[in-house]
This record gives structure tokens, sequence and C-alpha cells, in this order.
């Protein structure tokens, strides 16, 4: 994430909101239209600020269109553990 001075700090429930929003609408539309559909409203820099997060943590991409895509899944990722195809 860039250096910026960040305002507001998201609360794990905004957290949580923005990562369901994603899971429903992913690969649907951009950041902005995602914010939109949001069922809370949002600060649009707290929601950047969640969306830089979860960028860094690898459980969302932002495609060369500006589509935001989910691509976190834990179920996969337990398999592959319990195969001995990846180490913790």
């Amino acid at each position: 994430m860039s250096q910026t001075t960040i305002l507001h700090s998201p609360t794990l429930e905004s957290v949580l909101m923005v990562e369901k929003a994603i899971q429903k609408h992913s690969q649907e539309c951009g950041k902005y239209q995602l914010w939109k559909k949001l069922p809370k409203k949002m600060m649009y820099q707290t929601f950047q600020v969640i969306l830089g997060y979860l960028q860094e943590s690898g459980k969302i991409i932002i495609d060369k269109d500006g589509c935001v895509i989910w691509t976190f899944n834990p179920k996969r990722i337990k398999r592959l553990i319990e195969d001995d195809l990846i180490i913790k």
C-alpha cells in the first residue's frame, strides 16, 4: 500500500461487508460501482483502504479493465494442505 494519510481506519465490520459484496459481485463491476452496491454507506476513501488491504493480502485482484475479482478460496487451500501439495 502507498504511504498516504488515512483519515479513518476501517472497522472489522466494514472489511467483512466489503468482502461479502466483492464475493457476491465478483467480476461484475469496477470499484466505484461496487462501492455503490454496498448495503451501508461508507466513505470512498475508507473503501479504497479496504480494497488496498484485500489486494495486499491476496484476496482480490483488480484486472486491467478495473474489474474487482475475488480470488481467495480457503476450501481449495485446505484441500491442497491435506494433500501435502503446499506447506503451511
